[in-house]
C-alpha cells in the first residue's frame, strides 16, 4: 500500500499546478499595459467643444480680427509640444459663438493637463483669457465656457498716461505767453515740474476763422503726446476734428488717431510728423530757445 500512495500524491500535485496556471492569452488580460492604455483611451472623448464670449465692457472686435483656438498640453513635460488640435476662425464674426475641436484620444496622456487656449487679435488690440479652460483629464470635462477680455492697445495705454499727467497740471508751475503773427494769433500756458517742461497748452486763432486748441506733453525735452482740436468759425465754432499722436520711448509712433465725429481712423504718419514739428516749434517759442 505504501507504494501506491506516492504516485497518487504526485498526480494530485500535478493537477493542482494545472489549475493555478493560465494560458498566454489569459496572462495578457485587462491588467496588461496595452489593455490599460486602451481602457484609458476609451474614457477620453474625441472632441472638446464650448462657447466663447466677451466680458461685459470689452471692445467688440472689428471685421479684420482673427481668432485661433488651440487644445494644448500645458504640463511642464510637454513644453514646446504642438497643439493636439487647432482651428482658425476668419472672419471672427459676432459673440458669443460655439466651437468644436476633434483629435485622436489615444494621444492624450491622462497624467497631463490640457487646456483650450483662444488667441483673438484685432490689429494692435489683443484679448486675454483671465481664467484657464482645462479639459479632458484630472476630472475636467470636454465642454467649456470661455470668456475673453479686451486689453488696451499701446496707443490707448499711452493716452491714459497722458490724461493722468494732464490731471496734475494744477500742481505745476505755470507761465503764460502770446505771439501775434501774420496769419494767426497765438496764446499759451507752459507748465513746469521739477524745472522741466511737462505741458504746453496752445490756443491759435487764424485769420481765416480756423481755431486750434492743442495740448503738447513732453518727456525729457521731446514731444511725447499731442492732442489737437480743430474748429471752424473761431473759438466757439464747430468742432471739425481731433488728432492724437504719441510716441514710445524709442521714438515709435504708437498713438495715431484722427477723429471726426464718432468716427476714429488712423492718423497718417505725415500728419503726426507735422504735429511733432509744431510741438518742437512752440517749445522753442515759449522757452525762448532754451527748450526747458
Amino acid at each position: 500500500m505504501r507504494k501506491m500512495v506516492l504516485p497518487l500524491l504526485s498526480v494530485a500535485a500535478l493537477a493542482l499546478a494545472g489549475c493555478n496556471s493560465s494560458s498566454p492569452s489569459q496572462q495578457a488580460g485587462a491588467g496588461s499595459p496595452a489593455n490599460a492604455a486602451s481602457a484609458s483611451a476609451a474614457k477620453i472623448p474625441s472632441d472638446v467643444s464650448g462657447t466663447i464670449s466677451l466680458r461685459a465692457g470689452s471692445v467688440q472686435p472689428s471685421s479684420k480680427a482673427t481668432m485661433v483656438i488651440n487644445l494644448v498640453d500645458v504640463s511642464s513635460t510637454a513644453a514646446g509640444a504642438q497643439p493636439l488640435a487647432s482651428k482658425s476662425v476668419v472672419p471672427v464674426g459676432s459673440f458669443p459663438q460655439s466651437f468644436q475641436l476633434s483629435f485622436d484620444p489615444t494621444q492624450v496622456k491622462t497624467s497631463d493637463l490640457y487646456v483650450v487656449k483662444v488667441v483673438l487679435t484685432d490689429g494692435d488690440r489683443h484679448y486675454s483669457m483671465p481664467i484657464q479652460a482645462p479639459v479632458l483629464t484630472k476630472g475636467n470635462k470636454n465642454v467649456v465656457s470661455i470668456r475673453l477680455v479686451s486689453e488696451q492697445t499701446p496707443g490707448e495705454k499711452l493716452l491714459s498716461e497722458f490724461k493722468a499727467e494732464q490731471a496734475q497740471l494744477g500742481a505745476m508751475k505755470v507761465s503764460h505767453g502770446t505771439k501775434l503773427e501774420k496769419d494767426a494769433s497765438r496764446g499759451w500756458q507752459l507748465f513746469r515740474q521739477d524745472g522741466k517742461v511737462k505741458f504746453i497748452r496752445e490756443l491759435v486763432d487764424y485769420v481765416d476763422k480756423r481755431f486750434t486748441s492743442t495740448d503738447y506733453a513732453y518727456k525729457d525735452g521731446k514731444p511725447w503726446v499731442i492732442v489737437q482740436e480743430s474748429r471752424s468759425g473761431g473759438r466757439n465754432g464747430k468742432l471739425v476734428s481731433i488728432d492724437r499722436a504719441g510716441w514710445a520711448d524709442n521714438g515709435t509712433l504708437i498713438l495715431k488717431e484722427h477723429q471726426v465725429g464718432k468716427d476714429v481712423q488712423a492718423l497718417d504718419s505725415d500728419a503726426a510728423a507735422k504735429l511733432q514739428k509744431q510741438a518742437e516749434q512752440i517749445l522753442d517759442i515759449a522757452t525762448h530757445g532754451k527748450n526747458k
